[in-house]
């Protein structure tokens, strides 16, 4: 299997936790975020998913697909990995505040609609 035929399946996966994301801080605001440390964690770990499912996506579709900022995502995934003592964590909720809602719509723009028989 080529690894672009795999795209689609690491596009559901940014999805997936991307929506994760912003289901967990639906009701929460920077300072209960803040102290919170199991939906800290949780943040954490959704945010590193998507770093690592993009981080998967081929080159040549992430080179179609300009509007993703694929280096963006992929770097938070290595920092909260790699250098997790130096997460700004104010940072963080920033980011899974404003950018993840408009990264989950361009995700869906780019994925075809499942069909009733792979719900």
């Amino acid at each position: 299997m080529r690894p672009e035929d795999r795209d689609p399946a690491h596009l559901w996966d940014m999805l997936q936790a991307a929506r994760e994301v912003e289901t967990m801080l639906a009701q929460h605001d920077l300072a209960a975020f803040l102290d919170d440390l199991v939906l800290l964690r949780a943040i954490e770990r959704s945010v590193e998913i998507m770093g690592e499912a993009a981080r998967r996506v081929s080159s040549t579709y992430q080179s179609a697909h300009p509007e993703i900022p694929w280096r963006e995502i992929i770097g938070q995934r290595n920092i909260l990995a790699h250098e997790y003592g130096q997460i700004d964590h104010a940072l963080l909720y920033k980011t899974a505040t404003e950018d993840i809602p408009a990264l989950i719509s361009q995700i869906e723009v780019l994925l075809p609609p499942l069909d009733d028989t792979e719900s």
